[in-house]
């Protein structure tokens, strides 16, 4: 029988209005930083490879985020 196991499914380490400081690690094919908190991926757009960032998530997905700047 099948479980639906709500924690697996939605695992997102992070919610919309968090702040971090994260690494940016890689870069996207749309040009956009990536971060990763706990192995989840936050895209970060205006940001470059190598960069130390503070960041705002803005909208989690089940599988990744998207984030801005924190000025």
């Amino acid at each position: 029988m099948f479980e639906n196991n709500d924690r697996n499914y939605n695992s997102a380490p992070v919610n919309v209005g968090e702040e971090h400081d994260v690494k940016i690690e890689d870069m996207g094919r749309s040009g956009d930083g990536i971060a990763k908190i706990e192995g989840f991926i936050i895209f970060v757009p205006n940001t470059k490879k190598g960069q130390e960032v503070k960041i705002k998530i803005t909208e989690t997905k089940r599988n990744l985020a998207f984030a801005e700047l924190v000025e």
